[in-house]
């Protein structure tokens, strides 16, 4: 699953990114949690659109927006045809930037979390999905089976989507929604503070004392 993600890049390096001419204000997020607003690229009516949206899909045909609480992933072996998704899947796909995102392991008897960032310094584009009930939009992000890197954390993590193939995702296409190259990431051992969805500073970035990164 992803729980929890950062996304503290300059605005005009994420616009460069995704070839975004702008995106809307943006501050910098070091614990984006769900329910939060959060920033997604999808298919305008000319052109890629930046928008900020709420973090847990609500179906067309929901009664009221509290599913959404659930829908915060979307397991990628099911996603095209689990009837909560499978419509944004053929029709509503987004990209969600992220600069790195965290999982738990259980240490000890503990929830010890780790930050796992890519290893080339580029941002992060999670595949996700959108929708539209009512007034509200709002988004998931797509899971897939850990790479041999993050299995030492975590059975699952998000789909990373390669720039290569922005477009293709963006306008319907087939990609294989599998886990990235090992190589791809780097994982870092860090404070318990981020388990509080509240403490949203810099600092939750830093390396727990002691603890080196996984590459």
């Amino acid at each position: 699953m992803c729980g929890r993600y950062s996304l503290h890049s300059n605005p005009d390096v994420i616009a460069l990114m995704f070839g975004l001419s702008q995106i809307p204000a943006q501050q910098p997020r070091y614990n984006i949690a769900p329910a939060s607003r959060v920033l997604i690229i999808r298919h305008g009516e000319a052109a890629a659109l930046a928008l900020h949206v709420r973090w847990g899909l609500v179906p067309r045909w929901a009664k009221d927006p509290s599913i959404g609480a659930k829908m915060n992933n979307a397991r990628a072996e099911t996603v095209a045809e689990k009837p909560s998704f499978r419509e944004a899947y053929r029709k509503r796909r987004c990209l969600i930037p992220a600069n790195g995102f965290y999982e738990w392991k259980l240490e000890s008897g503990l929830k010890q979390p780790y930050y796992i960032y890519p290893s080339g310094g580029a941002l992060f584009a999670f595949a996700g999905l959108w929708e539209q009930w009512q007034d509200l939009q709002t988004c998931a992000i797509i899971t897939t089976a850990a790479n041999e890197k993050m299995a030492a954390v975590h059975e699952r993590m998000p789909v990373i989507v390669s720039p290569a193939e922005y477009s293709l995702w963006l306008s319907g296409g087939d990609i294989a929604l599998r886990p990235c190259p090992a190589t791809a990431i780097d994982i870092r051992r860090v404070g318990r503070a981020v388990n509080n969805a509240r403490n949203d500073v810099p600092e939750l970035l830093d390396p727990e004392p002691g603890a080196g990164s996984k590459r």
